[in-house]
């Protein structure tokens, strides 16, 4: 394996859905090492009614046009893809239990910890981001 690559996905939006699988699926074709923390509003993202929750922000409504445009595959399709490339998909267990929700409510592949567990992976990462 290459590098390490730690990722916090806070914030909500397809926005964030897009940078965050952008990032994680190039720097898997690198041969890096990739895990995603899934948190407070970036819990959507993984969630199996994702696709009802995540919206573009109106300022950004006519970048849907240009993803259909350019092909840009559907948010359900790059989350697929990381998964195959082994991308770690971490829901924070805090959040999912502030919520009300239940591991059941998120797409299959995604492992549950506290913050602690992501940041014993983001210790040893080349590569840190947040969205």
């Amino acid at each position: 394996m290459g590098k390490r690559v730690a990722i916090i996905a806070s914030s909500g939006g397809l926005e964030t859905a897009y940078k965050v699988f952008n990032i994680a699926l190039a720097a898997a074709a690198m041969e890096s090492e990739v895990g995603i923390f899934f948190t407070f509003e970036g819990l959507p993202i993984i969630h199996k009614d994702g696709p009802s929750m995540l919206k573009l922000k109106p300022e950004n409504a006519p970048m849907e046009e240009g993803f259909k445009r350019t092909n840009v595959p559907p948010i359900q399709d790059l989350i697929q893809m990381a998964k195959e490339s082994g991308v770690r998909l971490i829901g924070c267990q805090m959040t999912v239990d502030a919520l009300g929700w239940k591991p059941e409510d998120f797409i299959d592949g995604v492992e549950f910890a506290g913050a602690a567990t992501f940041v014993e992976f983001a210790q040893d990462a080349q590569v840190t981001l947040s969205f």
